[in-house]
């Protein structure tokens, strides 16, 4: 499987009832003005996952080879296991009172620092340094993908997902990412 689609794949499902996506639920029921929430996603989503990505290599750059693997191993384990909680999202006030583009720009450069989906792109550009614009555009996909319906459709599509039964192949996918690292 190619960089880009590994990288699509592990953000959009990482995603699936991330709290990123309750956000875009949240923008686009408060706003109704999907063009500017999109626009502010995916250029929210470009700058956090440069940096992200940029930081997974300078990691990857200190760490030998072996331990690397070990690392990526170890994180795509939590990355399964932190994906089955569910999260809650946080209203902030002050970011809420400024038009769509900059609240939703605010909102989700914020919210995805220390996200999974900011860490599953920490790890693979750590995994995959020669393909970095390749992670960055995937990953950014990846969450174009899980959050443009959302904002999209809004609360109808929120409520027929089975997130649960989500969570658990998100899970099981992460599983399968670990152990392939284990084993290449």
């Amino acid at each position: 499987m190619s960089v880009l689609a590994i990288s699509i794949t592990t953000v959009a499902l990482a995603e699936i009832g991330d709290k990123t996506q309750l956000l875009s639920l949240l923008l686009a029921s408060r706003y109704r003005k999907p063009l500017p929430i999109i626009a502010a996603i995916f250029l929210a989503t470009i700058a956090n996952h440069t940096v992200a990505a940029w930081l997974g290599v300078l990691v990857s750059d200190l760490l030998s080879p072996a331990v690397l693997k070990w690392v990526v191993v170890v994180s795509f384990i939590a990355m399964a296991l932190w994906v089955l909680i569910p999260d809650k999202l946080d209203e902030d006030e002050s970011i809420s009172n400024r038009g769509p583009f900059v609240a939703s720009f605010i909102a989700f450069f914020i919210a995805e620092i220390g996200d999974k989906t900011q860490i599953a792109t920490s790890i693979l550009g750590a995994q995959y340094a020669d393909a970095l614009m390749m992670v960055v555009l995937g990953t950014t996909i990846g969450m174009l993908l899980a959050n443009v319906p959302i904002v999209i459709i809004g609360k109808l599509s929120a409520e027929r997902l089975p997130l649960a039964m989500i969570r658990k192949v998100t899970a099981a996918l992460f599983a399968i990412l670990a152990v392939s690292a284990a084993i290449y």
